[in-house]
């Protein structure tokens, strides 16, 4: 893969902020016996403190979910996610989402501004390769708190000649009003128009760069149109449905309150076969625990169906497997585990990405590329020269640690060098000319897409 000589030539750049320090992921198991719902049994070691920690904030989510079982009995994995990560008054991304070195969990464009630029070098070079289209939406899902998105305007900038004749406009899709605000205060120094007239955008505003920034609840809401999708740490945080393989047959996994103590939550077997059990659930799979996302099925689907007739691309960057992982629901709270099932909407709740769902849900409208590892696509990128040239331009031993410890949290496999994985949606033309197999001499050779294909620097 040869990257276009103006993206080399950023590689090659001096600038440098030093980055955060990040906390190591782990996993949590379920417990293999679970009990049935509706009937009482010894509760799951899941379930422990709910009551301590939840007294350590006010619990009003705990409560709610409380009334909500002893009313309608059990709900799945899914309905328990939705109310404890986007519940209106106390949800853990409306009303804390703590993403950063202060909050409950860091992410890759938090450590390194060197990630943030290399995703922009992706997209200049994907823009380049399909012919520098006149207009350019960056859609990023779930922004955080901006980093990455200022990261890639700030390679906008400096590539702002390359860029001069196209139309370039960011949109973010956001749910939480308080990282809503964080993102304005980072991306536009907190100047932004509110519910902007005619427009199905909440909020406005001009990015330091000077390129339009809009902000958009769904992404059903953001404009058609030639766009390149970003999605870095979003899909692991939709609600999962989770099933396990029984002798009964497949029943899904149930939160429901304990019977022996009422203030503390339990994960339960349906009964029966569940409406989900009957659609989400594969004759082939030969897993005995499964989780699915239909929400990141759908959402998959709506972009493959954008990019195939508006153009663009898509690219997902997360903790995730190729359909082979099973129980990979956790929890994060001051950047260690925290039980999923404690204190609601204080912790942020996330499961692994199934690409091979994603795959399959594109329903070949799109091209797809990967997953491959995080090492290898920043490697392909050029992270290697990049940090090399900041290394020999850092003027002092602490930035110079810096900088090696950032590049070891990013790369390492035991840390997110193998934890994260990229995952591409192209169109079909991108790989494929559609005449080649008509006329095969017809067309030149198309440009391999960036990170995915080893680099060449010539």
């Amino acid at each position: 893969m040869v990257l276009p000589l103006v993206c080399r030539a950023l590689l090659a750049g001096r600038r440098w902020l030093p980055g955060a320090a990040a906390a190591p992921h782990g996993d949590r198991r379920l417990s293999p016996a679970l009990p049935t719902a509706p009937a009482a049994a010894a509760r799951l070691c899941s379930g422990a403190g709910g009551a301590a920690e939840a007294a350590g904030g006010d619990g009003a989510l705990l409560r709610h979910l409380a009334r909500k079982l002893r009313a309608s009995g059990p709900v799945t994995v899914a309905e328990y996610m939705r109310e404890a990560l986007t519940n209106p008054g106390q949800g853990y991304y409306t009303r804390r989402g703590g993403v950063g070195e202060s909050g409950d969990f860091i992410t890759s464009p938090e450590i390194s501004q060197v990630f943030g630029e290399l995703i922009g070098i992706w997209y200049i070079s994907e823009w380049m390769a399909m012919g520098k289209p006149s207009t350019f939406q960056l859609v990023e899902l779930g922004p955080g708190r901006g980093t990455l998105t200022e990261d890639i305007l700030r390679v906008f900038k400096q590539l702002a000649s390359v860029l001069s004749k196209c139309d370039v406009s960011v949109h973010l899709v956001e749910v939480s009003p308080k990282l809503s605000e964080i993102q304005a205060v980072m991306l536009t120094g907190g100047t932004v128009q509110p519910n902007p007239e005619d427009e199905s955008a909440y909020m406005k505003g001009i990015s330091k760069t000077g390129i339009p920034i809009f902000w958009y609840r769904d992404i059903q809401d953001v404009p058609p149109g030639y766009s390149f999708y970003l999605a870095h740490e979003f899909f692991d945080a939709l609600p999962i449905h989770k099933f396990q393989r029984t002798e009964k047959g497949w029943r899904e996994v149930l939160v429901d309150i304990d019977p022996e103590v009422p203030d503390q939550l339990r994960f339960v077997l349906s009964p029966s076969r569940t409406p989900a059990t009957q659609n989400f659930i594969q004759p082939e799979e030969t897993r005995d625990h499964v989780e699915v996302c239909p929400e990141a099925g759908a959402i998959v689907q709506r972009l493959a169906c954008r990019i195939e007739k508006d153009g663009g691309a898509a690219l997902v960057a997360d903790y995730g497997h190729d359909g082979t992982k099973t129980d990979t629901f956790r929890g994060f709270r001051n950047h260690k585990l925290h039980d999923v099932l404690s204190a609601p909407g204080t912790a942020d709740l996330t499961a692994d990405v199934d690409f091979s769902y994603l795959r399959k849900m594109a329903q070949g409208k799109t091209a797809t590329l990967g997953p491959i590892k995080q090492r290898e696509f920043l490697k392909n990128m050029g992270i290697d020269l990049r940090l090399q040239v900041l290394l020999q331009n850092s003027g002092d031993t602490a930035t110079r640690e810096q900088l090696l410890h950032s590049y070891d949290m990013l790369m390492n496999p035991e840390k997110m060098g193998d934890c994260f994985n990229f995952f591409a949606l192209l169109p079909h033309h991108r790989l494929v000319h559609p005449d080649k197999k008509d006329k095969p001499e017809s067309k030149s050779p198309l440009p391999p897409v960036a990170g995915f294909n080893e680099l060449l620097l010539k």
